[in-house]
């Protein structure tokens, strides 16, 4: 039997912000600044976690996001090529911004190991279908920001 498509969008898994080259110099001279630190107290290794980290924060700063397809059926929803049945998922909450021009988002915590918390623009869709339909098969839960949320809009992640 064929599954039946109860909801369809597009969407991009951020907002990208275009970072200008102040952004980029401002990350080198705190990330030296921290390495040089480092290397004063001899701790090396600590050295070397500050130019991963500075190295992997410019990288994911500059990269464009993905545009993923949403497939909302009975049995689950299906990110791009990914099943995410219900039963795997443990609560959800449809989070409003304050700021009107960004998207309600669908919060699902789920049991996986790799994908423990989806964050799920809802782009162009019937938001109020939406939540309908996770209500007779998810739990709702309370979904507060986390600090790491906080941190990655902060510094425009």
């Amino acid at each position: 039997m064929p599954k039946i498509h109860l909801f369809e969008w597009d969407a991009h898994e951020y907002e990208f912000d275009d970072k200008p080259s102040e952004w980029y110099w401002a990350l080198a001279i705190v990330s030296v600044g921290a390495i040089i630190t480092s290397l004063l107290f001899s701790n090396y290794l600590l050295a070397v976690v500050f130019l991963a980290a500075a190295f992997a924060i410019g990288i994911q700063a500059a990269k464009e996001p993905h545009e993923h397809h949403f497939i909302l059926t009975a049995g689950g929803l299906h990110i791009d090529h990914r099943f995410y049945p219900f039963d795997l998922m443990h609560s959800f909450s449809v989070i409003e911004y304050l700021d009107e021009d960004e998207p309600f988002a669908l919060s699902i915590k789920t049991h996986s190991l790799w994908a423990p918390h989806l964050m799920i623009p809802l782009v162009d869709v019937d938001v109020d279908a939406i939540y309908a339909l996770f209500f007779t098969y998810v739990e709702e839960g309370d979904h507060p920001e986390t600090f790491v949320d906080r941190i990655i809009e902060f510094f425009h992640l």
